[in-house]
């Protein structure tokens, strides 16, 4: 009968029905349904429309800190009192640099993220000038993360090559005022359709573990549907010391693992990421998230560290998937070593944050 069950749910899937929403939380509820055949599920979507790939990301902290939001869950707002490393935008140089260095370590797409509410008019301009040089200079896509834009900005990035533009939702419609309150959930759903208005395709993400229920992450997955994101970075939180949310809440390595299955099933075919906190939460289960998710952020987070970058290559190389990127697997393998290389919740310093200073 539960067999069935599966069955019936993935033909329901595979015709484009939504999953219900009484379903989706059952799929949270480690009593109701088995984990193994919830991924086995998410599976036959991942394969379908993903194969065997892997895309790894690299995310470049273009500007950091100094920013006037209050999101209690970021260490570079201002309810926070993380020591991180506040820096003004990189120059140039320093990130024409690290756009090398992402393709070089086999990254298929670089994403240039950058702290405040949104960009001016002038700091568009400039982004139009660096997506078409990194563009021009490597084969791989650029996602940006500029914050609050409208329509104008949004087709003058599309112009300019951006291939998706990054806006999060971070949780649901109901539970964001206990997240953030210098802007509304509209303010961020708004900035989506702008960019879909320009053409230009949406990356847009969620954080696990703020306090939310079931029913708030089923809302997340259904507003990421109904807004067509062709990107979900399925964050899961690290409480680093000083943000304003203190710990994670209900973040077993299993749970997680269903998460990863529900927004693959709610999105079957977009590319889902199995992103922040993946080392810290999924733990031993890590390697069956691939089985749900078909990207992941290599070399760390906005400002935590994650796992050394062998470490993640060969989970991707044990679980007999391949690299969407220029460089071999096995090439990248081979320049590294096994060390896990830090602690996942500590949070960055220069040295990680600008690694090419010296040379400007």
């Amino acid at each position: 009968m539960k067999d069935k069950y599966y069955q019936v749910m993935g033909d329901a899937i595979a015709r484009s029905e939504v999953l219900a929403r009484e379903d989706a939380v059952r799929m949270l509820d480690i009593n109701q349904l088995d984990t193994m055949e919830l991924l086995a599920l998410a599976y036959r979507f991942r394969r379908q429309y993903f194969g065997r790939t892997v895309t790894v990301h690299i995310l470049n902290n273009v500007q950091n800190g100094m920013c006037p939001e209050d999101c209690r869950y970021c260490a570079q707002s201002a309810s926070s009192s993380a020591p991180i490393e506040g820096y003004a935008m990189k120059s140039d140089e320093e990130i024409y640099a690290e756009a090398a260095a992402a393709h070089a370590a086999g990254a298929g797409r670089y994403c240039l993220v950058f702290s405040g509410t949104g960009p001016s008019d002038s700091r568009i301009a400039h982004l139009v000038r660096l997506i078409r040089e990194i563009k021009r200079r490597h084969h791989m896509e650029v996602c940006v993360s500029p914050g609050v834009v409208n329509t104008d900005q949004a087709r003058q990035l599309k112009e300019a090559g951006l291939d998706r533009l990054n806006h999060n939702i971070n949780t649901s419609e109901k539970y964001y005022r206990y997240i953030c309150t210098s802007h509304t959930y509209a303010d961020r759903l708004g900035t989506l359709r702008a960019a879909q208005t320009a053409g230009l395709p949406v990356c847009s993400g969620v954080i696990i573990g703020m306090g939310e229920g079931p029913d708030d992450v089923y809302g997340m997955a259904r507003t990421l549907r109904d807004a067509g994101a062709a990107s979900i970075p399925v964050n899961f939180l690290i409480p680093v010391a000083g943000i304003a949310i203190k710990a994670a809440v209900g973040l077993t390595p299993e749970y997680c693992l269903r998460v990863l299955c529900l927004f693959r099933l709610m999105n079957p075919s977009a590319e889902i990421r199995m992103a922040a906190g993946r080392e810290l939460h999924l733990r031993s289960l890590e390697p069956l998230g691939l089985y749900a998710a078909n990207s992941l952020f290599l070399q760390g987070y906005l400002n935590a560290k994650g796992a050394a970058d062998n470490r993640t290559l060969r989970m991707i190389s044990d679980m007999g998937f391949t690299l969407t990127s220029d460089i071999p697997l096995e090439a990248l393998l081979s320049r590294g070593n096994e060390d896990d290389g830090c602690t996942v919740d500590q949070l960055k310093g220069l040295k990680e944050l600008r690694p090419f200073q010296e040379n400007v």
